[in-house]
Order: C-alpha cells, then sequence, then structure tokens
C-alpha cells in the first residue's frame, strides 16, 4: 500500500475533498491510504506530525493554487521538504493544480503536473473529468508491486494510531448565502468570457462584427455580425422566471422574459457546480457538473453554433 500526502491550502479544502472521493477505488483495493493535516488529532504537536507524515508518504500530492503558492508553510516547509526526498528517489512528488497560477518558477515547476498537460482543474469543463484524469495519473504511478512489509504503518518516523477507517469525509452542507455567491460568481466570469471571446472571434475572422452590451448588473446581451448581417443574438441574465440561475435567450431584447436554456447552482457531499436544465439540445453536457469555465462554454456553443 503506498502513503499519499496531501499538501494544499485549507482555502481548497473543498477541492482536496473531491479529489480525495475520486481516490476511493484505490483505497478499496488497498493500493493507497491519503493522509492531510485533517487527521491531526488533539494533542498531537503539529509540525512534527506533518513532517513525520512527508517522511512516510510513497507520493506528495502538491494540491497548486495562488493560495498554495502564497502560503509560507505550504511552500517553505512543506514544498522543500518533499522535494528534497523527490530528489533523493525516496518519494514521488505530483503537482496537481486546482487553480490558474504562476506555478512554473517553483521547485516543482518542471515536474509533470496532473490533470494532462498541467490544465488547472477549475478550468476543465466538467469536475469529474478533470479529476478522473488526475486519479488515473497517480494510478500510474503507483509501483508496480507493494512495497516491503516495513511500508505499511511501520516505517521510520512514522506516528502508529491504530486501526481506523479511510471513509472519513463528511458532508458539507452549504448556505443559501454560499450559493447565491457562487452564482454571482459565475455570472461575473460569464459575462467577462463572452466579451473575451467576442472580441478573439472578431480578430481571428475578417467580417465578424459584433456588439456586446452590459444592460445592469444582472443582464448582458452579444450580437455578432457576419459581412454586416446579423447571424447570432443572446441575452444572458442572472435570475429569471426559474428561480436563481443563469438563463439563456437566443432574444437579446432585455426585456423579453424568453429562456432557451438555464443554469442552477446544485451541490454534492463535497461542494458547489452548475447543472444545465437541458433545454438545449446539448446532450453531452446536460449530466455534467459544471465549473464556472464549464458552463461559459456551455452557452458560448448555443451562441457561436449559428455562426458554425
Amino acid at each position: 500500500m503506498s502513503v499519499l500526502f496531501f499538501s494544499y491550502s485549507h482555502k481548497d479544502e473543498q477541492l482536496r475533498d473531491r479529489l480525495e472521493v475520486h481516490l476511493a477505488m484505490l483505497m478499496r483495493q488497498g493500493l493507497i491510504d491519503a493522509w492531510h493535516d485533517r487527521r491531526i488529532m488533539a494533542g498531537d504537536e503539529f509540525e512534527g506530525r506533518i513532517g513525520n507524515e512527508i517522511d512516510r508518504a510513497d507520493i506528495v500530492l502538491l494540491l497548486v493554487s495562488p493560495d498554495f503558492l502564497a502560503s509560507d508553510y505550504c511552500y517553505d516547509v512543506e514544498v522543500r521538504r518533499a522535494m528534497d526526498r523527490h530528489l533523493a528517489g525516496e518519494t514521488r512528488v505530483i503537482p496537481v493544480i486546482l487553480r490558474p497560477c504562476d506555478w512554473h518558477p517553483a521547485p516543482f515547476g518542471k515536474l509533470l503536473a496532473a490533470p494532462k498537460d498541467g490544465k488547472p482543474i477549475m478550468s476543465w469543463p466538467d469536475l469529474d473529468e478533470a479529476f478522473l484524469d488526475v486519479v488515473r495519473m497517480i494510478r500510474a504511478a503507483l509501483p508496480a508491486s507493494p512495497r516491503h512489509e516495513l511500508s505499511i504503518g511501520k516505517k521510520p518516523n512514522s506516528v502508529e494510531s491504530g486501526p481506523r477507517s479511510s471513509n472519513l469525509r463528511l458532508r458539507k452542507d452549504f448556505t443559501e448565502a454560499d450559493r447565491d455567491k457562487f452564482l454571482e460568481d459565475a455570472f461575473a466570469f460569464m459575462t467577462k468570457f463572452f466579451e473575451n471571446s467576442l472580441a478573439e472571434l472578431k480578430q481571428r475572422n475578417q467580417g465578424i462584427e459584433f456588439r456586446f452590451k452590459r444592460i445592469d448588473a444582472d443582464h448582458f446581451t452579444a450580437v455578432v455580425y457576419r459581412n454586416g448581417s446579423a447571424v447570432s443574438r443572446c441575452k444572458i441574465a442572472l435570475g429569471g422566471t426559474l428561480g436563481r440561475g443563469i438563463t439563456f435567450s437566443y432574444n437579446d431584447q432585455a426585456a423579453d422574459g424568453s429562456i432557451n436554456e438555464s443554469l442552477a447552482v446544485q451541490a454534492d457531499s463535497q461542494g458547489l457546480f452548475l447543472k444545465a436544465l437541458g433545454m438545449a439540445h446539448f446532450e453531452d453536457d446536460k449530466d455534467k457538473h459544471l465549473t464556472f469555465e464549464g458552463a461559459a462554454e456551455y452557452y458560448w456553443a448555443m451562441f457561436i453554433s449559428r455562426l458554425q
């Protein structure tokens, strides 16, 4: 059994929990035992326990984000210790890029990162697909055969804690305020996404013009013209007739109440995500756990389909 150590910022705890859920099959197969600082018990000496766990880890997962890089403890203590062991051939360090950040100049910047091509998890359209890619890379990194008997809880510097279950995750509860903030942040991301995408579309294609208009804090419209003729129009709104959500309409009239699709905030045991109602004909996306990027791409696909 290989021991995995999670090095992460507590601001990314929801993403760490979601990754741990995806590692469940590796745990059930007895291939890994995952450890993170939430398993430190009352009375344990914090830094000493973390140091011991890094020293006994077969794989160290660096959950990389702007907050991780900004954390003096993560960067100066955990990363340094993990990289020393990695360079000595005593452990394998795998950077897992959670959110976009300037990670390449870091000491682990030359290592192959997960997910594929180091694309941040929050930049994937679907969270489950991103974490599945990470799990596949972790599985591939596991040794072909178990290490000697001392590797199972009896290595030097390990802390004996007795038998326990690996199923220690608790369901997280999300308040109405959490959901509202998530939705508002998603809409703000989508607004900027459309504005930037329209500018790039014009730059790459001759004869294309566009109009992008922020009606108010909760509405924006977009129109694309080809050789002066309108080809595609849309209105995207925060809220709408179906309750709290983000709606899409092919009618760009701000006062019009029609919608062609709606995204709602949903939650599973570990985090919040967006899910499409399924009114549009994009069957592959309606059941996905959409990130901000995934939701914006979903509506952009509806919008640009009339040009393609």
